[in-house]
C-alpha cells in the first residue's frame, strides 16, 4: 500500500490494514511505511521571490530633528521592481493616519495582493480594514523576525545611511523634501544588485555623448547622464 500509494500517510494505511481485518497499531504501519522524500514546503523566502510583482511592504523609522524632536517617516516599497512607491512625514502615526496612506499609495487598481509589515502597534483596525476592503491580504511577519520584512528593513537601512544620516533635518516640510529628493534619485537613477545593476525605473544605457554630472541633495550624491 505504502508504496502504490505515495501520497498516503501513516493514519490513512492503518485505517485501510484495519478494514482488511488485520489488528495492528499504527505505529507498526508507520514502522513498515516506505519512505518516500517529499519536497518542502514553500518557505518565507520561497513565498517573497514566487510572488514579487504582486508584494508590497511597508514600514517606519524615527528620524531625529535639529531640535531633538521625533518625526516618522512611512515608507512604502514594491517588491517587484525594488520601487520606492510613497511615503509621508507625521510626528504621530496613527491607524486612521496610516490607513490613508495605503489609499494614497495605491491608487485605483494599483493596490499589491499582499502587503508585509511589522507588528507596530499602530497598525491598528482602522488600518487593517482599510487593507481588507481595498483587497489587500495582510502578511503581518512573525514577531521578533524583522528578516521576514527584509526589503523593507534594508530600504530603511538604505535610506538612513545614503540621506538621513549625513543631513540636517529641520522640521516636517524639510523631511518631506529631502526624501522626496532622495526617492527620485533612487527610483530613477541608482541602481541594484537586485535588478542586475540596473533602476527600479528602468535606465537606458547611454554609450555616445559627452558625460555630465548632476548634484543631488547639495552634492550628496550625482546623477551621470551622455548630452
Amino acid at each position: 500500500m505504502s508504496r502504490e500509494n505515495p501520497l498516503w500517510g501513516t493514519p490513512r494505511i492503518h485505517g485501510e490494514v484495519l478494514m482488511l481485518g488485520f489488528e495492528v497499531a499504527q505505529s507498526t504501519v508507520s514502522k513498515y511505511m516506505v519512505r518516500v522524500r517529499r519536497p518542502p514546503s514553500q518557505t518565507w523566502k520561497t513565498f517573497l521571490r514566487n510572488h514579487a510583482e504582486a508584494i508590497a511592504a511597508i514600514g517606519m523609522c524615527v528620524v531625529p530633528t535639529l531640535t531633538f524632536d521625533c518625526l516618522f517617516a512611512f515608507l512604502v516599497l514594491g517588491h517587484g521592481r525594488r520601487q520606492l512607491l510613497g511615503f509621508e512625514v507625521t510626528r504621530h502615526p496613527t491607524a486612521e493616519w496610516l490607513a490613508r496612506q495605503i489609499t494614497e499609495a495605491f491608487p485605483w487598481t494599483s493596490a499589491p495582493t499582499y502587503l508585509v509589515r511589522d507588528n507596530d502597534g499602530a497598525y491598528g483596525h482602522v488600518f487593517t480594514s482599510r487593507l481588507m476592503a481595498m483587497g489587500i491580504r495582510d502578511r503581518p511577519i512573525s514577531p521578533r523576525s524583522p528578516w521576514q520584512n527584509g526589503q523593507m528593513e534594508r530600504l530603511i537601512g538604505t535610506v538612513r545611511r545614503e540621506c538621513l544620516d549625513r543631513v540636517l533635518i529641520f522640521g516636517e516640510a524639510h523631511l518631506r523634501q529631502i526624501l522626496s529628493l532622495y526617492a527620485s534619485y533612487y527610483n530613477a537613477s541608482r541602481t541594484h544588485l537586485s535588478l542586475h545593476k540596473d533602476a527600479p525605473l528602468g535606465r537606458a544605457v547611454q554609450r555616445y555623448g559627452c558625460i555630465t554630472a548632476t548634484p543631488l541633495l547639495s552634492g550628496l550624491h550625482h546623477r551621470y547622464a551622455r548630452i
